[in-house]
């Protein structure tokens, strides 16, 4: 008979990770370990986003202001906010000497009714956007309208003369 070397591998216990089950989160154990810190928080951010995207119906969950065009011109600084679907109650404009203020709430319902199931969205949010005045604005004149979801803000202010002048660029 031949003789056979054997040798016995001992594999030491390691006292249990302080991470319990929680930390894995749908990971598997094997690539929880062996990634490194970044790739598992990248992994994980996107574990979280894709769960609270099925929580809020597939829409993504994103903070709403309403995005702002400002023109002056003529003597008239012209403040453009697009606020579709919302009605004048929905709407707050005020002005001090320093800045005009809109601010206001969205709120938006959609249901829909098919074969088998009801599904009845809401979505909900507060704005404020705060738009600094030139000085000399004359804000006893303002004015302020919203038509077709669209609000203008008017403020007359005074011309300023342009100081500018254009300056050669040397090689």
């Amino acid at each position: 008979m031949s003789d056979v070397d054997v040798t016995k591998k001992t594999t030491e216990k390691k006292s249990p990770q302080r991470a319990s089950n929680w930390l894995h989160l749908g990971f598997p154990k094997s690539r929880l370990w062996s990634t490194g810190a970044v790739s598992l928080a990248r992994e994980m951010s996107e574990e979280m986003e894709r769960f609270f995207r099925g929580i809020n119906g597939g829409a993504p969950l994103e903070a709403w202001a309403p995005t702002i065009d400002i023109d002056r011109s003529n003597g008239t600084m012209v403040i453009s906010a697009e606020l579709p679907g919302l009605k004048k109650e929905d709407v707050k404009v005020e002005v001090t000497a320093e800045s005009v203020v809109i601010q206001g709430e969205r709120k938006q319902e959609k249901e829909e009714d098919r074969e088998g199931y009801h599904r009845w969205e809401r979505s909900y949010g507060h704005f404020y956007r705060a738009i600094p005045l030139p000085d000399g604005a004359q804000t006893d004149l303002i004015q302020a309208d919203l038509k077709d979801g669209v609000l203008k803000v008017s403020i007359p202010v005074p011309e300023t003369a342009k100081t500018s002048r254009q300056v050669p660029v040397n090689s």
